[in-house]
């Protein structure tokens, strides 16, 4: 909680994830990967520019014409497909109802999650914390590299030990949980580069 104060502080609140709705998130979720969000948010709007952002409009659209909307983000036709799983999986196994399909026991919906073509444990825990409101710690890299370079990992440590660190020694708390990714990742973007700026870097008394 040190930590966390910290970088609040120094930061202010990150109101993150930016989306307006829970199926916007999980699409920017998957958008996301490999890509930075300003890409994500070009994509996004394109998707809006042609009123594509509902499930019905994803499930009806065909991969070429959702690869092309999205191709700001990048792998747009790969992303394509990972979306359209995302989206037949609660159209198919959930009659298009995406609050039962959030609304599910964490781990329930997590395995739901991971068994979707595409889906792996950061986009996974990114929908169940910041889509859905479970209290899962989500972990990227720049997680990793932060508690690497503070002597809390190492470089073989693997996602579940870093998220069963965080988890085990927080409240369980989907909106400290969200902040402090969030802030991880401010951290992560400005100060824990490759090149790290360690003297000015507001865990650097930490």
């Amino acid at each position: 909680m040190d930590m966390f104060d910290l970088m609040l502080n120094h930061f202010g609140p990150q109101h993150w994830w930016p989306g307006e709705t829970p199926l916007e998130i999980m699409v920017g979720a998957i958008l996301t990967q490999n890509t930075s969000w300003n890409n994500v948010e070009k994509a996004i709007l394109n998707l809006k520019a042609d009123n594509l952002l509902s499930l019905e409009a994803l499930h009806a659209s065909s991969l070429s014409l959702l690869a092309d909307r999205i191709r700001p983000a990048g792998y747009f036709n790969i992303k394509a497909g990972r979306l359209k799983n995302l989206v037949n999986t609660i159209m198919d196994k959930y009659d298009g109802n995406i609050t039962g399909f959030l609304t599910q026991e964490t781990d329930e919906l997590r395995q739901e999650l991971i068994s979707i073509k595409g889906v792996g444990p950061e986009t996974a825990d990114s929908i169940l914390l910041y889509a859905a409101g479970h209290p899962v710690f989500v972990i990227d890299a720049y997680t990793h590299r932060i508690l690497n370079r503070h002597g809390l990992a190492d470089e073989q440590v693997t996602y579940y030990d870093l998220q069963e660190l965080f988890m085990d020694n927080l409240p369980e708390d989907p909106e400290l949980f969200n902040e402090f990714h969030a802030l991880m990742v401010r951290v992560g973007k400005e100060y824990c580069r490759r090149r790290p700026l360690c003297n000015v870097c507001p865990l650097e008394e930490w």
